[in-house]
């Protein structure tokens, strides 16, 4: 299947208009009237809603999940920012789910990017209402990169119990620099990293601030620990047994003695890992996901996924800047003496 950007793909009728094509034009008469700055792209400005940065596509679905999604008490929601370990914990919430459904050698993963089984409500439920994980009652996995305060009420008021991830702002950036270079776009080249840097310190990136982001879903844990999951990226990465372990207890499906005793808990850490799941032959070359449209080919999804590459990018004097933002944004709070 073509890979598409998310502008083509909205440009794309379809035979008989969904709910959200209803909606559409109304969503952009609402965008229409919002601050925008110039993006990382000349023809993809950001938008300003409720403190965060959108592209437009993203803020037509967000704004259709605020009015359409209706999340159930069961439901559980793996949440992050861009680039920040989403893939990796979609994989992770899937197989913990599903791994009484199958064997080491039949799990879905092995021939699937983990993206078609945890949909983005901002992006697969306005966008692709049809495709079979949102058809199928029994999925209780959806994720979303919208930020803690703009989530639509039900997921908030439901009593549906959220992960986030976070991940050093620094490998965050870089992450996504390198990231958007291989989307296959008609909205014109990326500005440079140095410029993209400047944006992204400001706020201006999509779904940004990103410290914002952290900092709300922080405050979410805090005031509710049983039903928001906080994670951080670099500390999985190091040893993740056991974080896949309360990941799973979190959400309700804890690992029994035999099972750890049968070593479960390795076997799927080891199914989700990095190095697993970038050399399958669905996540190589140019192959696309089976279900839609896709903005990246499968494999843009597994870039390092390494600890501190940043090092190879950045400048101490960026190196700096960021981690001063860091310090005043979470100046008062004890995120930093927690995580």
């Amino acid at each position: 299947m073509e890979s598409k950007s998310l502008n083509d793909v909205i440009a794309t009728p379809s035979s008989s208009p969904s709910e959200f094509e209803k909606n559409q034009k109304h969503y952009q008469e609402i965008i229409a009237t919002l601050p925008h700055k110039d993006g990382w792209r000349p023809k993809d400005p950001f938008v300003e809603y409720g403190g965060h940065w959108w592209l437009q596509p993203l803020l037509e679905g967000l704004l259709h999940a605020q009015k359409f999604f209706k999340a159930r008490p069961s439901d559980f929601f793996v949440c992050s920012y861009p680039k920040t370990g989403t893939t990796w914990l979609k994989a992770l919430t899937f197989a913990i789910a599903n791994r009484s459904k199958f064997d080491d050698s039949t799990n879905p993963l092995l021939k699937r990017n983990p993206h078609e089984f945890v949909p983005y409500i901002e992006i697969d439920l306005p966008l692709f209402p049809s495709v079979d994980v949102l058809k199928d009652q029994g999925n209780k996995l959806f994720s979303t990169h919208i930020p803690y305060d703009l989530l639509p009420e039900s997921v908030v008021n439901s009593g549906c119990k959220i992960v986030y991830i976070w991940r050093d702002p620094k490998d965050t950036f870089v992450s996504m620099w390198t990231f958007a270079h291989k989307e296959k776009t008609q909205q014109g080249s990326l500005v440079s990293l140095e410029e993209a840097f400047d944006k992204y310190c400001q706020g201006l990136s999509p779904y940004g601030p990103y410290l914002d982001h952290v900092l709300g879903y922080w405050k979410a844990y805090k005031a509710n620990p049983n039903q928001t999951l906080f994670l951080k990226y670099e500390t999985m990465r190091a040893d993740p047994l056991p974080y896949v372990k309360r990941l799973a207890e979190f959400m309700g499906y804890g690992f029994t003695k035999e099972e750890e005793e049968e070593n479960v808990v390795e076997k799927v850490v080891k199914l989700c890992s990095f190095e697993t799941l970038k050399n399958l032959e669905a996540n190589k070359g140019e192959k696309d996901r089976e279900d839609r449209p896709a903005v990246y080919a499968n494999s843009a999804y597994f870039r390092k996924g390494k600890v501190g590459d940043w090092e190879n990018y950045l400048t101490p004097e960026m190196v700096a800047r960021i981690d001063g933002l860091m310090e005043d944004k979470f100046k008062g709070t004890d995120f930093l003496t927690s995580i």
